[in-house]
């Protein structure tokens, strides 16, 4: 495993263990992406309040797509949604004449009442979603919950 410090807009080293050059970046992105996202309108993280139903988490770019460098990383979950398409093509309605992009997908149980989140799984369509980043995006949004994460289940 690489052993990596990333430095951050405030210079507070993070220290992560990521297994490729890859995921420091993705990571990197995820905080640079909250900063960016403070003066937006558009939530980082929006789930369903209680309940077991399936999320994306997608990329966000303005009209001018730049791959290397997205606008935001954000997370939907929905009940009503029953394919993980299904949360995208809202998403993508309701976002336009901004572009998404889905990095993948999974589930997520929400308990409220025990202050529980967790995140498993993965989407038939897009792939499973890196659920560390998921993780790391819902805590900011639900910072008394406990977080957790699986690769296992569907």
């Amino acid at each position: 495993m690489l052993k990596s410090t990333v430095i951050l807009g405030n210079f507070i080293p993070i220290i992560y263990r990521c297994t490729s050059l890859n995921q420091i970046s993705k990571v990197a992105s995820v905080y640079r992406v909250q900063t960016m996202a403070t003066g937006s309108n558009i939530p980082i993280v929006d789930i369903d309040p209680s309940g077991v139903f399936k999320y994306i988490l997608l990329n966000v770019y303005d009209k001018q797509k730049d791959a290397a460098n997205p606008q935001m990383v954000i997370v939907r979950g929905y009940k009503h949604c029953n394919y993980h398409s299904d949360i995208y093509d809202e998403v993508q309605a309701k976002l336009s004449p901004l572009d998404c992009e889905p990095l993948g997908g999974g589930r997520i149980s929400h308990d409220p009442e025990n202050k529980k989140i967790h995140i498993y799984g993965y989407s038939q369509g897009y792939g499973k979603a890196d659920h560390e980043i998921t993780a790391k995006l819902i805590k900011n949004a639900f910072p008394a919950f406990t977080i957790t994460i699986s690769d296992e289940g569907y």
